[in-house]
């Protein structure tokens, strides 16, 4: 270990990815267990995504399941990697949070994103708009909307008051990349930037928000979290088959149209591809922070020296959930978090 990563924090992002013969219920009774298994390691953050219409994925409802991880674990941070505040009016986000800070007071993390609907269908439903996502006025208008409900401020509606939000403090982050840093520089917020398999383009993410950084009642100084992959095993063939079953899943949904459950690795390697498939799943194997531990320890390091990052958040997904875990267990002894890992997810 070394003192870069040593006074480095690490954290978790799942997406509630469900697996081949698995139901999206049992997909989020996983999620809230692992978040007690990852307190147990050490890890500084547990977060949950937000996804609609998406069969691989059970998490659509973030703040609703925050709550869950919340009232089922003690100390780690607790939080939404994010909201997509495209898909919500800021009173109601304001609101929500404002409960979970009520309940679980100095644990909650307000992440907020600006992605929409993978599909017209779904951006219809939801009452949002492609336009949405490349209107970086407007998210940036939402995201001092939101903010303003928390301090009182927001003057666009008088004698309006998000309550019990109002005067209250979950920490907030914004995901960003390229404009979306200007949106968390402006605003005096931490930022989380990905992925790790394009470091060029997450740089020169950093190098914008840092520049124009504004410190605010939120925080005094430009902080980042930089997310990615991180698979992590005895060996570099076994961590690779950990890529397998989410890089299959991102091919399958760039050719069919469908992002799938995940796929056991064993049944992976027995398929035969389309030239197509192949080409996005091998795609989808390169570039991610992955191998022994010493491996992944030098890479860590690396990304970190050359982003300044705060803080590392690991978003990997895989099928075998022991093979996970001991993939979430091995870098908290890289960074030396000082927990008894603890040997099986199931049960």
């Amino acid at each position: 270990m070394t003192s870069v990563i040593a006074n480095t924090r690490f954290s978790v992002l799942d997406r509630s990815r469900t697996r081949e013969g698995q139901d999206a219920p049992e997909a989020l009774r996983e999620t809230v267990r692992l978040a007690g298994r990852l307190e147990a390691l050490g890890y500084h953050r547990f977060w949950v995504s937000e996804h609609h219409s998406v069969p691989g994925v059970a998490g659509s409802a973030p703040t609703v399941l925050a709550a869950a991880v919340a009232a089922a674990t003690s100390t780690i941070r607790v939080g939404t990697g994010g909201v997509m505040l495209p898909n919500h009016r800021p009173l109601v986000v304001a609101e929500q949070f404002g409960v979970l800070e009520s309940l679980f007071p100095g644990r909650i993390d307000m992440g907020i994103g600006r992605s929409v609907g993978f599909t017209d269908g779904i951006r219809r439903a939801l009452g949002a708009d492609k336009r949405d996502i490349q209107n970086v006025a407007d998210f940036a208008g939402r995201v001092g909307e939101l903010l303003g409900w928390f301090t009182g401020d927001q003057g666009r509606y008088p004698q309006v008051h998000a309550l019990p939000a109002e005067g209250l403090r979950p920490e907030p982050f914004v995901l960003a990349m390229g404009e979306g840093a200007d949106i968390a520089a402006a605003a005096g917020l931490p930022m989380v930037v990905g992925d790790l398999r394009g470091q060029d383009r997450m740089l020169r993410a950093v190098e914008r928000y840092r520049a124009g950084f504004r410190p605010s009642a939120w925080s005094d100084r430009p902080r980042v979290i930089v997310a990615g992959t991180v698979a992590v095993a005895a060996s570099e063939e076994e961590a690779r088959r950990l890529l397998m079953s989410e890089a299959w899943s991102m091919a399958h949904s760039r050719t069919h149209g469908v992002f799938p459950p995940l796929a056991p690795a064993q049944r992976i390697e027995s398929l035969t591809m389309t030239a197509k498939e192949r080409e996005f799943y091998e795609s989808g194997l390169r570039g991610h922070v992955q191998g022994t531990e010493e491996q992944v320890a030098d890479a860590l390091e690396s990304v970190i020296k050359e982003s300044g990052a705060d803080e590392v958040l690991v978003t990997t997904s895989t099928y075998d959930r022991d093979a996970l875990l001991d993939s979430f267990t091995r870098p908290a002894r890289v960074a030396g978090l000082g927990r008894v890992p603890v040997p099986h997810l199931a049960g």
